[in-house]
Parts: structure tokens; sequence; C-alpha cells
């Protein structure tokens, strides 16, 4: 961030530090007394989209050291919780990347993780997170310090994504496509595949995040963040529209609600899934070796989903031990 919005930058990496909600709250009532947040707000409409998502990342942070992760910006009721130039500022952010609620990290995690070494040229985070070593812009632990459990969790979680692009290109290919096509079962063991190979990355991620170290206001902004469904990757979402885990086991309403931290165009991609999907679902009712591979594809996310629970979990409590092989 350059210019005015270094300030905002400083904001979310003091926020991010503090040692609790309280000391968080007063630094965003420090710089509305300053009129730091209203200057803000004034320049939103400048930003480049790049720019945006970049500022977006560190509302989140500041709104989740807070503890207003819950709420909706421009929702009235919000203003008797919340700074209300800190909303008026995050719901122009909002507007400008047409994204009502931004505080799931997982979805903004990719914003805030950048190569130890610079790149040559301008290559995505996806490509990055494969072949280089990343550290974080905004840290949840003071510099000089080791990364902290929450700082791990992210990283796990921008590495699940980068290495998950797979998880959407089967998608793509699986939707649409009729049970019987013989091409059907061979994007489902590929899926089954890709899985395994993701929950392999997890459980490697384990040792080092239950190693570092962990305050109780980081625990507070998991268990927070649990509690809102904003710690769903999105990549996890994209397999469960696919397979149907999510709509059978959540329901409808709850589904809806781990995804509206989702920008609107993911959430429209993950609907059209559900629809597009819906002939591969049929395996689930049927026999035979193509209905084997199917419930295996389940069986292989339902094994990556309490991995990254176990992650989670890891990261919100002290543990005494890594993820046993059965997470």
């Amino acid at each position: 961030m350059i210019g005015t919005w270094t300030r905002l930058d400083a904001m979310a990496r003091a926020a991010a530090i503090a040692p609790d909600r309280e000391a968080a709250i007063a630094l965003v009532e420090r710089a509305r007394r300053a009129d730091e947040l209203s200057a803000l707000r004034q320049r939103v409409s400048r930003l480049s989209l790049r720019n945006a998502e970049a500022a977006a990342m560190r509302i989140a942070v500041i709104a989740v050291s807070c503890g207003w992760c819950g709420l909706d910006p421009q929702a009235p009721a919000a203003r008797e919780v919340a700074d209300g130039a800190f909303l008026d500022l995050w719901a122009a952010i909002a507007h400008r990347i047409d994204h009502d609620q931004f505080v799931a990290l997982p979805t903004l995690a990719l914003h805030n993780w950048v190569p130890e070494r610079k790149p040559r040229r301008h290559i995505p985070i996806d490509q990055l997170a494969r072949t280089e070593v990343l550290v974080p812009i905004v840290r949840w632990a003071p510099e000089g310090q080791p990364l902290s459990r929450l700082d791990r969790l992210m990283l796990a979680a921008t590495r699940l994504e980068a290495h998950g692009i797979w998880l959407f290109r089967l998608a793509e290919t699986l939707a649409g496509r009729s049970p019987d096509d013989s091409s059907t079962p061979t994007a489902l063991r590929r899926l089954v595949r890709v899985q395994h190979a993701l929950r392999t990355q997890l459980l490697a991620e384990a040792a080092e995040l239950t190693a570092a170290p962990a305050t109780p206001q980081q625990r507070a902004v998991l268990g927070a963040l649990a509690e809102q469904g904003a710690l769903e990757p999105p990549v996890l979402q994209a397999a469960e529209a696919v397979l149907g885990i999510g709509g059978r086991r959540m329901g409808e309403g709850r589904r809806q609600m781990m995804r509206r931290h989702l920008p609107a165009q993911h959430r429209a991609w993950l609907s059209a899934m559900d629809r597009h999907c819906a002939p591969v679902r049929t395996l689930a009712h049927r026999g035979g070796p193509d209905a084997a591979v199917y419930r295996e594809a389940q069986e292989s996310l339902i094994a990556l989903r309490r991995t990254y629970t176990a992650l989670v979990q890891a990261a919100a409590r002290p543990t005494t031990g890594p993820l046993t092989a059965a997470a």
C-alpha cells in the first residue's frame, strides 16, 4: 500500500498483534478521531481492483481483531456495535470489489502472502505458492518472532487453494457430465488422487502449526470465525458442490451461510456446480464400479475436511501432539 493507505496497513498490522479486542478497537477509535478513516473512505473510488482487494484484506484483519466479523457493514444495527467511520470504509471497499462481506480469512489469504524473493514478472499467487517460499504481509505475530499458529493456518489454507486448483478444474470437467459417460469415473479417480495429496499436504503442515506460538486473542479470532462459518476454504466448498456432501450434511441454509463470505461471482459458480453436477451425484444411489469410485471420492473428501478441521482446532487451542492419521 502507498500514500494515505499506508495508515490502513499500519492499523491492520497493529490490530493483528493487539493483546485483546479492546486494544484493537482503541486503534480504530484513534484513527477515527484523527480523521484517517474518512480520508481513506474518500479515496476508495481511486483504487485499482487489485489494490482494493489488498485494502479489503486489511479491513478483514481489523474487523476480526475487533470482534466484528459477524457484522454486515451496511446494516443499521452494526452501528450499535462497531465504529461508524470504519463501517463506512468497509462498505465502500465492499462495493468497490462487489463483495458484501469479506471477513473469510482463507478467501483473502491469497492477498496476504508474497514470495520471499521477488519474481522477475507477475505470477499468480497460486503458482507462486507451489514453487516459492511465502511470507505474510500482515503478520499475526510481532516482527522478529516466529509465525503464530494463525499465520501458519492461513499459510496452510493458501497452499491448499494453490494446490487445489485442480479440484476446480475437475469440477468443471464433471459439470453436466452423464454418470454413464466413460470419462466420469476417470475424472472422479483424479479427484480422489488430488484430495489424498491435499490431505497429505495438510498433515505435513500440522507439525509446524502445533509448534508455533498462539495467544488468547488469536484463539478468540479463530473461534469467532469458525462460529460464523468464515473458515471454510473455497476449494473444499467446490469439491462439496460436486459431490453433494455439503448440501446433505449441513442443509441448504447452512450451506449458503458458509458461502456468504465469498465474492458474488464465486457464489454463483458454486450454485452452478450444485445444478450441473446433479447427474453425477445420482451415482450415490447406484451399484457397480463407477458408483464405488464416486463413494471413494466422497470418503476422501470427508477425510480431507476432517484433517482441515483438526488443523483449525490445533490452531485454536493448545495441543499436546501432532494430528493423528485418523484425523
